[in-house]
């Protein structure tokens, strides 16, 4: 498999990914999918041999970097495209003057992916749209 991660303008192809994983797949309401931070955020696109498969969207927040928004298509999970969007969402925020640490709110069956890049989870559960949520920081 060809995997190329990249920032992204195709807003389309991501809100087309993230309603087929967390709208379609997860039943999260379309109210709480889309919201109007998409236009200040800056997106990746995951594609394997040319196929959009996953994304991500990173809110700059000088001193903090928020990820969020991560999903890969069933199909492709395991596969290494979620570590790859995150090593790019990284990699991107550690190069952004001013911030100094990463959030994400992890939804609790991916703690563990995201203990495993780093992220140390903090605070209570909580409930985001329905799914059990836990914050997570990781310092630069």
């Amino acid at each position: 498999m060809s995997l190329i991660v990249a920032r992204t303008e195709d807003i389309g192809a991501c809100r087309a990914l993230r309603r087929a994983v967390f709208i379609d797949e997860q039943g999260i309401a379309e109210a709480d999918e889309y919201d109007d931070l998409d236009g200040e955020a800056v997106h990746l696109l995951a594609r394997a041999d040319g196929l959009a498969v996953g994304t991500a969207r990173l809110l700059l927040r000088p001193p903090v970097g928020k990820v969020g928004r991560v999903c890969t298509l069933t199909p492709h999970r395991g596969t290494g495209v979620g570590r790859a969007l995150m090593v790019a969402a990284i990699a991107i925020l550690r190069d952004t003057a001013g911030i100094a640490e990463v959030r994400l709110g992890a939804q609790l069956s991916a703690l563990e992916f995201y203990r495993r890049l780093g992220f140390v989870a903090h605070g209570p559960i909580y409930d985001d749209a329905g799914i059990p949520h836990r914050d997570m920081v990781l310092s630069l």
